[in-house]
C-alpha cells in the first residue's frame, strides 16, 4: 500500500501554481536579492498594489515569501524552503527517468555516433 501524505501534495500543488506564473517568478527572483514592499515589487510590472498584493499573497499561501506589516509598509522576504521540497520532488523523477533511459539504452544499446 502506498501511502500519500495530502498536506505535503497540496502544499505543492500551491507551489506549483505560485511558480507557474512569470510575474511570481520574477518576484521571487527580486526578493532573492534582499527584501522589498509590495510597492517595490509593483514597479518593474506597471501594475497596480491591488495586484501586485493578489501575487503577494499567492507566494505566501505557498510559503514562499513572509511578509511583515509596519504601519502602512508590507516588507516581503523570500522563504526558501518550499524551493528545496519542490527540488527534492522533481530530483525523484529525474532519477526515475534516468534509470528508465538506462535501462532502454541496455535494451537496445546506445545510438549510432554517439
Amino acid at each position: 500500500m502506498v501511502y500519500i501524505n495530502h498536506m505535503v501534495d497540496h502544499q505543492l500543488d500551491r507551489l506549483f501554481h505560485a511558480l507557474s506564473d512569470p510575474t511570481r517568478r520574477s518576484m521571487l527572483r527580486r526578493l532573492a536579492a534582499k527584501e522589498r514592499t509590495v510597492t517595490e515589487l509593483a514597479d518593474p510590472f506597471m501594475m497596480s498594489l491591488a495586484a501586485a498584493s493578489k501575487h503577494v499573497r499567492v507566494l505566501e499561501r505557498a510559503s514562499l515569501i513572509n511578509r511583515t506589516v509596519t504601519g502602512r509598509v508590507h516588507m516581503c522576504r523570500l522563504n526558501p524552503a518550499p524551493l528545496a521540497e519542490a527540488n527534492e520532488w522533481i530530483c525523484f523523477y529525474e532519477r526515475f527517468w534516468e534509470m528508465k533511459a538506462s535501462e532502454l539504452q541496455e535494451l537496445f544499446g546506445s545510438p549510432k555516433g554517439a
